[in-house]
C-alpha cells in the first residue's frame, strides 16, 4: 500500500472543468444505480465518452456501446477515428479530450481511454477527478508513478475502473489460480512468460528531419504530455509508438499484461523487491530488440519466494535444413526467438507458441497460451488425473466468475456504483503493471536494481529513478504537479 496522502484540492488543481466544482461529486445518474444487467430501460443507460476512437479505441467503444449511449468521441486523427465517428453519428466529435471534458462533463457517466501509453494517465486522471468511471487500455500507464497515482485517485473518488486486458475476465485464469491454490503442482517457484513482440521497430535512434503533418492529424495533441519532437511519417503514428520510450513501454507493456496475468493473480503478487535484465541492442530512445527480464518476489503467506522471467524479441537468424514438398532438402533462414527452455513434459507435437506462460512448481508444471488462455497441467495425463481427483474430493470454485465478459464487468460496476466490481479494477491492475514497469527500469539501468515499492524508489542505482515518474510538457502537468509522494 502506498503511503501517499493526496487531498481533494491536489487532485482538482489543474482542470478547467474541475474549477467549476463539478468534480467534487461522484457523478452517476440516480437512474443508473442498482441496474443489474444490460437489459435496462433507456433511462438506465450509461452515457459514455471515448478518448481515442480509432484502432483499439474503436473496438473498445463498440464493446461498451451495447445498451448504452455513446455521447462524445475524441481522436486527434480524423482518419483513424472516422469509423467510430460514422458508427455513432450522434456523438459529439472532438480532437482534444480536455475540451471534450470541459464541454460535455455534465452529459458523461463513464469514459474509455484507448490512446498510446503516454496519454493514458493524463486522460484518465482528468476523467476520474470529474467523478467519471474509467476504462483504460493496457498497460494502464507508461510509468510506475502514473499507475500509483491513478490507483490513488480511483480509490479517493470511488469510481469503477478497469484495465483492458481481456483475458482477465476469462475462465482459464480463474481455474488456473484455483488449481495452484489447491496444490496441483506444489509450490510455484518460477513462472516463465514470453511473446513474439516486438513486431514494430526497436533498438533504433530518432530519425533526423521532419515531414509535413497530415491535414486531418493534430501532431501536437498526439504528443500531449510527451516532449516535443518533429513529426516523421510512419515512424511514430500509428502503432510504431510502442518502440519509443517517450510514448510506449515496449513488448512487456504490450503483452506481459496479458501473458503474465495468470501468474500475478494465482501467486497473489504485489511488488518485486528486485529486478534484473539482459538484452540486445538498445538506444536511449528505444527499447531493446530482445530482452529477458527477471522479477524477484518475496514469500507471501504460505507461498514461497518466486521469480518471474519475461522473454521477448528475436536474437537473430540461423540457417536450418528443411525438406520441401518435392522431398528435396534445402536451407532456409529461421529467426532465433528469445524463449525459455522447452519443458520436457510437453508433448512432442506441441511447441511453446508465440505467446505463453509456464508455471514451474515443486510437483509439476502448468502451461498456458497467450492472453491468459489455454492453461493446462502438463503432461495432459497428469491434468486428467488431477481433475478427476478434484471432482472426487468435491472441490468447488472459489473465485467469482465474470458476468457479462470483459466489458460487461466494467459496465455492471459502473451501473452499480461499485468501485471494485470489475475484477481488473485499478486496485488489482495498478500493482500488476507497476511490477512489470520495474522490469523496464532494470533494462534501462543496465544492472540489477533493488526496488522500494512503498517509496517508489530504486535504492541502489540513483540514475534509474529518473524513469520512475514522467516529466510532462508544460500545460499538461496540471493536476500532477501538485501531487507529492
Amino acid at each position: 500500500m502506498s503511503k501517499t496522502s493526496v487531498t481533494r484540492r491536489q487532485f482538482l488543481g489543474g482542470s478547467a472543468a474541475a474549477a467549476t466544482g463539478v468534480a467534487t461529486f461522484h457523478i452517476v445518474p440516480s437512474s443508473v444505480l442498482g441496474a443489474k444487467n444490460d437489459k435496462t430501460a433507456p433511462s438506465d443507460k450509461l452515457n459514455i465518452a471515448g478518448v481515442g476512437a480509432g484502432g483499439k479505441g474503436g473496438s473498445d467503444i463498440r464493446g461498451v456501446s451495447k445498451g448504452n449511449n455513446i455521447v462524445a468521441l475524441c481522436d486527434v486523427d480524423d482518419g483513424r477515428g472516422g469509423g467510430s465517428f460514422k458508427k455513432f453519428p450522434n456523438a459529439k466529435k472532438y480532437k482534444d479530450f480536455r475540451v471534450m471534458f470541459d464541454k460535455e462533463h455534465k452529459n458523461i457517466d463513464a469514459v474509455t481511454v484507448s490512446t498510446p501509453d503516454h496519454t493514458h494517465a493524463v486522460a484518465a486522471l482528468a476523467a476520474i477527478q470529474l467523478g467519471k468511471h474509467v476504462y483504460v487500455q493496457k498497460p494502464m500507464c507508461r510509468t510506475v508513478y502514473e499507475c500509483r497515482m491513478l490507483n490513488e485517485a480511483a480509490r479517493y473518488f470511488k469510481v469503477a475502473t478497469q484495465m483492458g486486458n481481456q483475458g482477465h475476465a476469462g475462465e482459464a485464469i480463474r481455474a488456473c489460480s484455483e488449481w495452484i491454490w489447491d496444490g496441483a503442482i506444489g509450490d510455484v517457484i518460477e513462472a516463465h512468460c514470453w511473446s513474439d513482440r516486438p513486431i514494430w521497430p526497436q533498438g533504433i535512434d530518432r530519425p533526423q528531419g521532419a515531414d509535413p503533418v497530415p491535414q486531418a492529424f493534430d501532431w501536437d495533441l498526439w504528443l500531449g504530455p510527451a516532449p516535443f519532437r518533429p513529426f516523421k511519417k510512419d515512424v511514430y503514428h500509428p502503432f510504431k509508438w510502442r518502440g519509443w520510450w517517450d510514448f510506449g513501454t515496449g513488448a512487456i507493456g504490450d503483452m506481459a499484461v496479458h501473458n503474465f496475468d495468470p501468474a500475478f493473480m494465482a501467486l497473489k503478487l504485489d511488488a518485486p523487491y528486485a529486478a534484473e535484465a539482459e538484452h540486445g541492442k538498445m538506444t536511449d530512445e528505444s527499447p531493446p530488440v530482445w530482452q529477458t527480464i527477471t522479477l524477484y518476489f518475496k514469500a507471501r503467506g504460505k507461498m514461497p519466494p518466486v521469480k518471474l522471467i519475461w522473454y521477448d524479441g528475436c536474437k537473430g537468424e540461423q540457417e536450418v535444413e528443411v525438406t520441401g514438398k518435392d522431398g528435396k532438402k534445402k536451407k532456409k533462414k529461421q529467426r532465433i526467438m528469445n524463449r525459455p527452455p522447452r519443458p520436457e513434459e510437453l508433448e512432442p507435437k506441441r511447441n511453446l507458441g508465440g505467446n505463453g506462460i509456464l508455471f514451474v512448481g515443486t510437483k509439476g508444471k502448468i502451461l498456458g497460451g497467450g492472453w491468459a488462455g489455454g492453461l493446462r497441467i502438463i503432461p495432459e495425463a497428469k491434468m486428467k488425473e488431477y481433475l478427476e481427483d478434484r471432482k472426487k474430493r468435491g472441490v468447488q470454485p472459489v473465485i467469482p466468475r465474470a458476468k457479462g465478459g470483459h466489458y460487461g464487468e466494467w459496465l455492471n460496476a459502473c451501473k452499480e456504483g461499485n468501485p471494485t466490481g470489475a475484477s481488473g479494477n485499478f486496485t488489482y491492475s495498478a500493482p500488476f503493471v507497476e511490477s512489470l514497469l520495474v522490469g523496464n527500469l532494470a533494462v534501462r539501468a543496465g544492472e540489477k536494481i533493488a526496488w522500494d515499492a512503498r517509496n517508489l524508489k530504486v535504492t541502489n542505482c540513483p540514475k534509474a529513478n529518473q524513469w520512475v515518474r514522467p516529466v510532462f510538457r508544460k500545460g499538461w502537468d496540471k493536476g500532477w504537479d501538485k501531487i507529492k509522494i
